[in-house]
């Protein structure tokens, strides 16, 4: 395995492939098979943006015949046909069932940009300054996103002040109740006290499953508790919705059936279907006429290949059957991070659909579990604090005997680390 040009011409701030020492050459659905013809069950997925699979062929025939029709792949934000045909779909599949009716913003194609625009919208909507956001959440690596992140690794490279956040402890299911409901009156009391000096914030920025912060999950009672707080104040609220949405947790977005209305929904990874980049946020029609023209611009915005893709992503959801697949492996990939919890102490499984954790209360153990499995023949990632979480979030449409497989890996290498 020839790594020579990598090691010796690519940047040292390469991460992944640290993770992952071999080079890839094709891909299919679950799987990803290197360049020595090794074969390994994918349950990262690309961060979450797999979740329809490596090479989805619906996707693939439906690029081939854009690309041979000479389609238009670039066009800044000037409007196309595969743009019409993608807000077209997303507005009758995704928005008018749940009775939104916001407005589609695309901008530079990443989810650390969808968080920008939305903190820059509320800061213009509101007048203010300050962003209320959580312990153990993870929003991007852009200055704005990353004063929002909480990771110490990561604000520590930003190089200059990441202010204007207030810090506050996630309502996590099977938490804390005093940094619950309970944190969130305490919050209202100290706004409301005009000698405790906090100024009322322009939004509160959540994820309702914090993904790469550990897979925690906000309580349906928290949430509507930070709702009610921020529309109260005059606040907007961001749900940030970019890993965890688009079908992962067997519901469209992850806040479905939590009786939550959004300002802002910020989303990426899956929308864009084949891999190809796509973000864009979901904003209130009555604060998104506080955008001027070009106020927030970028050169990739919504590009032709991933309006393509993503409209064959968007037609999964018109019926139910990939959600109720969703669920029934969901549920298979909980029960057995819980045959493998029981048997040790100490150990915690957490997650929704087929966002699924497992705890080892160690980064170290989490490491060599990963290091591992990737020698066995599966790819897994680890998160939240210190790395200590192992997530597994394969493609969606992952065959039953490849997500057996990979459960069988995965058990075998926390068996073999813990037990040594």
């Amino acid at each position: 395995m020839d790594l020579s040009a990598f090691e010796q011409w690519e940047s040292d701030v390469r991460g992944y492939c640290r993770l992952y020492p071999t080079v890839f050459t094709s891909a299919s659905n679950a799987r990803q098979v290197d360049e020595n013809g090794k074969s390994y069950v994918d349950f990262f997925a690309g961060a979450g943006v797999l979740n329809f699979g490596h090479n989805n062929e619906r996707m693939k025939a439906a690029l081939i015949e854009f690309i041979q029709n000479d389609g238009v792949a670039h066009s800044l934000d000037m409007h196309t046909t595969p743009k019409r045909a993608f807000i077209e779909k997303f507005v009758e599949t995704v928005l008018k069932p749940r009775g939104m009716n916001h407005k589609l913003q695309f901008m530079g194609p990443t989810g650390t940009n969808a968080v920008e625009a939305a903190l820059k919208l509320a800061r213009r909507v509101t007048g203010r300054r300050n962003i209320v956001a959580y312990a153990n959440g993870f929003h991007g690596m852009t200055l704005g996103a990353l004063a929002c992140t909480a990771n110490a690794a990561f604000r520590n490279a930003a190089g200059v002040p990441l202010e204007n956040v207030i810090r506050e402890p996630f309502g996590a299911e099977g938490g804390d109740p005093s940094l619950g409901v309970e944190r969130v009156e305490q919050l209202r009391a100290l706004f409301a006290d005009p000698s405790s000096g906090m100024e009322a914030p322009a939004a509160f920025l959540i994820e309702p499953i914090q993904a790469e912060g550990g897979v925690h999950v906000a309580t349906k009672e928290w949430l509507q508790a930070v709702q009610k707080l921020a529309h109260d104040l005059g606040a907007l609220l961001i749900l940030d919705d970019i890993q965890a949405g688009c079908g992962r947790t067997g519901n469209y977005f992850s806040f479905d059936g939590l009786g939550l209305n959004p300002d802002i929904v910020t989303l990426a990874k899956g929308i864009g279907g084949f891999g190809t980049p796509l973000a864009m946020n979901l904003v209130k029609p009555e604060h998104d006429k506080h955008w001027n023209p070009g106020e927030h611009t970028g050169t990739f915005r919504g590009q032709g290949f991933s309006f393509v893709a993503g409209v064959e992503g968007l037609k999964y959801f018109d019926d139910d059957a990939l959600l109720k697949d969703v669920v029934r492996k969901g549920a298979q990939m909980r029960e057995h991070l819980q045959g493998i919890a029981s048997r040790y102490n100490g150990l915690d499984v957490r997650g929704k659909g087929m966002m699924q954790a497992i705890d080892l209360g160690d980064g170290a153990k989490a490491k060599a579990v990963a290091v591992q499995c990737f020698e066995n023949g599966l790819l897994i990632g680890t998160c939240g604090s210190g790395g200590r979480v192992l997530k597994l979030i394969p493609p969606l449409t992952i065959p039953d005997a490849d997500l057996n497989e990979g459960l069988s890996i995965l058990e075998s290498a926390i068996q073999s680390v813990l037990a040594a």
